[in-house]
């Protein structure tokens, strides 16, 4: 008995160790503070959005297949971030090649989506957030099969982003 009791003990805290371990992040790139439900990586690159080209910072976390992911970039003028934002959301949703399912717009401006699509035959579903101030663009999202997503996981990823 002495011998299991510690082998157990070691069992049950593995079993007890959290699926989100929800931290703070500040990004260096832009101005804004979100959790992330785990470790974020960082990746830097360039993109097209519509006819624009822009350097998107993208930063994500990945639980159990599910990404939560905070993009942003700078404009050069800030008369075309509704169409970057449009065109930031229209790729999103094409990635998974999904349809909104529904869509509004929030007090802060932000156009938040719910979608849905397949992915290599499996369900897919994207919940983000496309936002602009002024000449800075955001895409606050979660996206990964649609059974492994949680409403609540999703909500306190999508509340916390904060503009600094």
């Amino acid at each position: 008995m002495k011998r299991t009791l510690p082998l157990m003990l070691a069992l049950l805290l593995s079993a007890c160790s959290p699926k989100y371990d929800w931290r703070d992040y500040r990004s260096n790139d832009a101005p804004y503070a979100v959790l992330f439900p785990g470790k974020p990586a960082t990746q830097t690159r360039s993109i097209k959005l519509d006819q624009l080209d822009v350097s998107m910072t993208m930063s994500a976390a990945d639980v159990d297949g599910v990404i939560f992911a905070v993009g942003s970039a700078q404009l050069a003028d800030a008369a075309r971030a509704p169409a970057a934002v449009a065109a930031m959301k229209t790729a999103m949703v094409n990635n998974i090649g999904a349809t909104i399912t529904s869509s509004k717009t929030l007090d802060n401006g932000a156009l938040e989506v719910d979608a849905s699509g397949t992915a290599n035959g499996q369900p897919m579903r994207l919940i983000g957030r496309f936002l602009a101030k002024e000449k800075r663009i955001y895409q606050v999202v979660v996206i990964g099969p649609a059974r492994r997503i949680e409403a609540d996981s999703v909500e306190t990823f999508l509340t916390s982003f904060k503009q600094n």
